[in-house]
């Protein structure tokens, strides 16, 4: 009896120690899927993690590009600027050394200086009686454009003469000649105007070029003013257009010449005033200034040098 008692514990004692691996054993087994689980979820944030991180540099690739656009833009910007800031330079040096090439002309002798200084006197006499002789001819056109209703060609046409009138003033000014450099300096341009050429210096080839600009102004003003009147297109019958004296200060060259440079200046502006368009110039703020290339073909000065 005390031999099956010991028996007995001794069984179970072994079934005890069998007992407790078995059961550890289930415990680490039960462990197992809760450790896939997580490997599992932090294996979904990492995927999760790279395709943000892939999705932010898909678009950062579009931003980047158009800085790189934003940057080329400048630097075509930059480089447009500095083209620019060349060719006022060089305009800069030509205009300088024509200043150069000005100081460093021939001066002419005196005799020939005085001659030229009596010719430019009976000249600027002449002009004054021929502005005299004009006054009647002012009158009967203002009245004309008055009976017409050409409203707006008669306010044209008044402020035409007031800067007219500002010019006869001018003229009866003293006029230190001995100083004035246009009357000792050579001639180094020649033009041609009715098949017969002439010859100036650089201060007259400005006047002549006045001329042609000063007419082009003037001519886009009676155009506008002709188009809002509702007028036909008549260049020549403008009052500016047959006296084609504005500008003019007697000074400089034959008014010939200038009249015949306002001219053409007028007739290029007159249709472009007219016709509400730039070909030939420009014009803004109520004044007008003809294209450089159109000036150059109508003057076609030659050089003497």
């Amino acid at each position: 009896m005390k031999r099956a008692a010991i028996v007995g514990t001794a069984t179970l004692a072994l079934l005890l120690g069998t007992t407790a691996p078995v059961s550890a054993q289930q415990g680490k087994q039960k462990e197992q899927p809760g450790n896939s689980d997580k490997q599992d979820k932090d294996k979904g944030q990492a995927e999760a993690a790279k395709q943000q991180h892939e999705g932010q540099a898909q678009k950062g690739a579009p931003q980047a590009e158009q800085q790189q656009q934003v940057q080329e833009k400048k630097e075509a910007n930059r480089q447009r600027q500095a083209e620019q800031q060349q060719q006022v330079q060089e305009k800069k040096e030509a205009n300088w050394q024509r200043q150069a090439e000005h100081r460093q002309q021939v001066r002419l002798s005196q005799e020939r200086q005085h001659q030229l200084i009596a010719v430019q006197q009976r000249r600027v006499v002449e002009y004054r009686r021929r502005l005299d002789q004009q006054q009647p001819l002012a009158r009967e056109y203002a009245e004309r454009l008055q009976r017409q209703k050409r409203t707006a060609h008669y306010r044209f046409y008044q402020d035409y003469l007031t800067r007219m009138r500002e010019q006869q003033l001018a003229l009866q000014r003293s006029y230190d000649y001995d100083s004035d450099p246009y009357f000792y300096t050579a001639s180094s341009y020649r033009y041609r105007r009715g098949g017969t050429y002439y010859d100036t210096n650089q201060y007259g080839a400005d006047v002549l070029r006045q001329a042609i600009g000063n007419g082009y102004a003037e001519g886009y003003g009676a155009g506008q003013a002709d188009r809002q009147d509702r007028w036909a297109s008549d260049y020549q019958d403008s009052y500016a257009y047959q006296v084609a004296n504005y500008g003019y200060s007697g000074y400089y060259g034959e008014q010939a010449d200038y009249n015949y440079y306002f001219r053409e200046g007028f007739n290029r502006g007159y249709q472009d005033g007219y016709n509400s368009r730039t070909q030939y110039g420009q014009y803004s703020n109520g004044s007008g200034s003809i294209l450089g290339e159109v000036l150059s073909q109508i003057l076609n000065l030659q050089s003497l040098r």
